[in-house]
């Protein structure tokens, strides 16, 4: 074997027991986050509101219907779907909020959910285990980061491992089918290599689009390659010009007019989310997002509005423009979030990539396996031949001490002649 693949071998080895928790934790819980939309609408069917050929409620309309609910709470974000209520949300980002869900033709509080500081429902739980495995935001966020980097290279690795020396009949089958009527060991092996493989391209594409959410210089370094060497836009967001507070509109004017020049633009659309200025500070700007088409948001397109004047802000360089007319760095971008969960592809794609993460949770199991295997650890076989090679050394020493004593014959010496 050359001084390469010992290398690489070592390197897969030792980068998968390290990360093997780790991986399995952030696979396991994508599975489960892939499909959240799809099982909350069927968890909740009362939400599941008729399409009527009438006007749905206005913004200010929904600021009055959480202000007589909530009166303490700040306005935060509406979110429009067709076919499913309102969804109204209440409160500051990260602290104790509210979600209402209101229908969306009469006003009619549906069901509403109060979320307690350090309270999650079971699809945030998830996603918590997914972005920082439950720990300290501070703590887990960069273990999984740099995890997802460490498990790219285990992909790469083990593709190296994987590829035989030479091609033929034997090592084919070996690297494309999975022996069933193999010993156990036979097959998980298989399952670790074989399974591995198909789902390569799969998880690389899930584990590199993860990292731009995490890791800040592999996301600028991506847009900057491929952008053609422009630089990210912040996420810092256009602000309403406080010069103009009380001159024009009132904030519920504002905030209707905002609404209506977009519901205007995109009639059609499937949703809209809404997000509600923060009235107490006159900087505060009013943001919509369009999205076109269900369960995808690639060529979602955004909105600012001066919270004052009602007028529409300078677009965001990614998100500001239709998909169609948007650069191949900020397509790329756009798709980044439809590429992880596989709805790029539609609910095909969030198929392959809900198996591709189970297959991903199974490869540390798997590999692990392999690896106590070949140590011998808690193999029934490995405890005997060791404890009967034990026996065999032992045997072979009794019988050398013992031949040693037969042939050993003490020399007696004389006495030496006296001196006269």
């Amino acid at each position: 074997m050359s001084t390469f693949k010992k290398i690489n071998n070592w390197l897969h080895l030792w980068l998968g027991l390290i990360s093997g928790i780790i991986v399995f934790i952030v696979c396991i819980t994508g599975c489960v986050w892939v499909f959240n939309d799809e099982i909350t609408g069927l968890l909740e069917p009362e939400t599941r509101i008729e399409k009527l050929d009438k006007a749905v409620l206005m913004p200010s309309q929904l600021m009055k219907i959480g202000a007589e609910k909530y009166p303490g709470l700040k306005m935060s974000y509406a979110t429009y779907q067709q076919g499913r209520a309102i969804y109204l949300g209440l409160g500051e980002r990260r602290g104790p909020n509210v979600t209402l869900r209101v229908d969306p033709y009469t006003g009619k509080v549906i069901s509403e959910q109060v979320h307690k500081k350090g309270e999650a429902d079971f699809f945030r739980w998830v996603l918590n285990g997914h972005r920082f495995l439950w720990l300290p935001f501070e703590i887990g966020r960069p273990v999984v980061n740099y995890g997802t980097l460490v498990f790219v290279i285990l992909l790469i690795t083990g593709l190296i491992w994987w590829y035989p020396k030479k091609w033929t009949k034997s090592t084919t089958d070996k690297s494309f089918k999975i022996k069933w009527n193999g010993t156990w060991k036979r097959i998980n092996l298989d399952l670790h290599n074989v399974l591995g493989f198909y789902s390569l391209l799969f998880l690389l594409a899930i584990a590199l689009t993860g990292m731009v959410y995490g890791i800040e210089w592999y996301s600028k370094g991506l847009y900057w390659v491929t952008s053609g060497g422009q630089a990210l836009e912040g996420r810092d967001r256009t602000k309403s010009d406080s010069t103009n507070a009380h001159k024009f509109f009132t904030p519920e004017q504002a905030i209707d007019k905002a609404w209506q020049t977009t519901i205007a633009r995109h009639p059609e659309s499937n949703g809209f989310y809404y997000s509600f200025p923060d009235t107490a500070k006159a900087s505060s700007a009013i943001f919509v997002t369009v999205y076109p088409s269900s369960g995808q948001f690639y060529n979602a397109l955004s909105y600012t509005f001066d919270q004052h004047t009602a007028k529409q802000l300078p677009p965001n360089a990614i998100y500001g423009k239709p998909f169609e007319e948007a650069a191949f760095g900020a397509k790329l971008r756009r798709m980044n979030y439809d590429i992880h969960v596989g709805s790029i592809l539609g609910f095909p794609g969030k198929v392959l990539a809900f198996l591709a993460s189970l297959i991903g949770a199974s490869l540390p199991v798997t590999g692990f396996i392999v690896w106590w295997n070949r140590k011998g650890f808690g193999s029934k076989k490995g405890k005997k031949t060791k404890a009967k090679n034990l026996k065999m050394a032992e045997s072979t020493l009794v019988t050398e001490v013992i031949s040693e004593k037969r042939t050993f014959k003490p020399r007696i010496q004389k006495p030496a002649d006296k001196v006269s």
